[in-house]
């Protein structure tokens, strides 16, 4: 009963008229930046969080800010079906599964349908989200009070193993890409000595303060995905030739019922694959089509146009989305790369996430909370009336679009710090994570090891000094050991399967010659 006041009270704080209209501000933004390919809810949130430092003076408070990022991630959510169904082109990674049966729709006449289906399953999925995160979020908060530095270690490990599982077939890849990302989160100042680490030409100016995260995030998922695109497409992209109207609209509306199956794995499914560190909502979207997929009578129809393939990673990608905000408020883990960047906010904001944000901030979690509702309810109204409008604006040629990229992409960086030697580091490592993309390396896991490379480095060293450098510490306490123990096997699975298949493709080999 307190939880459902606690709800109450937020949602009204919300609905307040400041918080409302940046929440539909947020919703809207969300929409075109998740829409354009190129961009997605990580650039556009990193891109935008500067400019919440002048809600925040007007407002007086960090819940007005919070929740108008809170909202730009969930507009981001549903309009990155829009490209994808209309060009083919996921606007986001968490997209991706969306354009397997999005995309034949379209070409079908149906674009008008599909994109009622995404809006709709998107709906469903937040919702459905919503209401598990209200009702597991304080029971997970008093839980996460009795953990300590070895239980946070156990957590990071936990999440580096999750990123081995995530990282496909290419195990060594995975793992250089979360190497090489804690080694970039180790530059700067050894927390505990203060000396120097990683000082490239013994340089005080460009990495004494370490990589700040904007950096890397703009530089990645901005000017990274916006060479990817130009190099993947070349500006041959086919656009959309049709014409919806409202009535078309009301009509899907109506035939949404046969995409209730894929609604309904995506928004269970998602939520628990979103709180999983590292995880977020491309894998939840992509585990969900294939689930859906899996128990369909009729896989045939996939890839063809079937409703449930782009109801479920809808919905899952949604519902991830929501999913991920719960350890990153709760343990001050981010489980997404946009949650990463939410996460520096709150702490720029003078937050401390983690166990003792819902005893020490109410007033700041249940307004956000209660604004996941707002924001869901906004995003769909928002979506349906202005599907004609979209497949206009998509129209725009890449040729207009990649500028607007970069120079959003400058801009951002340099209001941020106002320093040009951060604007040459997203320079960078834009062209880095080109390279890599094209080397077919994955970007998900060093941009996470970045994360929590700096959570995990001081509670590995502080845990050591606290049991002077026995590693059972590890395995003994009864929280830190059975995590740790999971995330050995997580591991060890992976490497074990990779090792078979080598063997075994040997055996094939020997036995050919």
């Amino acid at each position: 009963m307190d939880v459902l006041l606690h709800l109450a009270d937020g949602i009204l704080v919300a609905l307040s008229p400041i918080n409302l209209g940046l929440a539909f501000l947020g919703v809207v933004i969300g929409l075109f930046v998740g829409a354009m390919p190129g961009l997605g809810s990580v650039n556009g949130v990193a891109i935008l969080l500067p400019f919440t430092f002048v809600i925040q003076q007007i407002t007086g408070t960090a819940t007005s800010p919070m929740i108008f990022l809170a909202a730009i991630y969930y507009g981001a959510m549903y309009g990155g079906a829009i490209s994808s169904i209309t060009l083919g082109i996921p606007g986001a990674s968490t997209a991706v599964a969306t354009t397997f049966d999005g995309r034949p729709m379209a070409l079908k006449g149906e674009a008008g349908r599909a994109l009622v289906i995404a809006a709709l399953a998107s709906f469903a999925g937040g919702t459905v989200a919503n209401v598990i995160f209200t009702g597991a979020a304080p029971l997970l908060a008093s839980v996460a009070l009795k953990f300590g530095n070895p239980e946070i270690f156990a957590l990071m490990l936990l999440a580096f193993a999750t990123f081995v599982g995530l990282g496909g077939d290419d195990i060594p890849k995975t793992m250089i890409s979360i190497f090489f990302g804690l080694i970039v989160s180790a530059v700067g100042f050894d927390i505990i000595s203060g000396t120097p680490r990683l000082l490239l030409f013994d340089s005080t100016v460009w990495f004494s303060r370490g990589i700040q995260f904007l950096v890397l995030a703009i530089g990645v998922y901005g000017i990274g995905e916006m060479l990817w695109t130009i190099n993947a497409y070349r500006y041959d992209m086919e656009m959309t030739k049709a014409k919806i109207t409202l009535k078309d609209v009301g009509t899907s509306i109506l035939r949404f019922r046969e995409a209730w199956k894929g609604t309904a794995i995506g928004s269970l499914l998602g939520f628990f694959v979103g709180i999983l560190p590292a995880a977020g909502a491309t894998p939840g979207s992509l585990m969900a089509y294939g689930v859906s997929k899996m128990t369909s009578r009729d896989k045939s129809k996939y890839g063809r146009g079937h409703p449930d393939g782009i109801s479920a990673p809808e919905s899952a990608n949604n519902s991830a989305s929501t999913g991920a905000m719960l350890p990153m408020m709760t343990l001050g883990i981010p489980g997404s790369p946009t949650t990463a960047v939410l996460l520096a906010g709150m702490v720029i904001w003078g937050l401390q996430p983690g166990p003792r944000l819902f005893t020490d901030q109410p007033d700041f979690v249940w307004p956000l909370i209660g604004s996941f509702y707002v924001s869901n309810a906004i995003a769909v109204a928002v979506n349906l009336a202005f599907i004609p409008v979209f497949l206009w604006v998509l129209r725009m040629p890449f040729t207009i679009l990649a500028p607007l990229i970069f120079v959003l992409s400058v801009v951002g960086i340099y209001a941020a710090y106002q320093n040009i030697y951060d604007v040459w580091l997203m320079l960078f490592f834009g062209i880095g994570a080109f390279l890599l993309r094209i080397l077919d390396y994955p970007l998900a896991p060093a941009v996470l090891a970045i994360v929590l490379g700096p959570i995990a480095e001081p509670t590995l060293r502080q845990s050591l000094i606290l049991s002077d450098g026995n590693l059972s510490i590890f395995i003994t306490r009864p929280i830190a050991g059975p995590i740790t123990i999971v995330a050995i096997i997580l591991i060890l699975l992976p490497l074990y399967g990779m090792i078979r298949r080598k063997l075994k493709n040997n055996g094939r080999g020997g036995l050919t010659v």
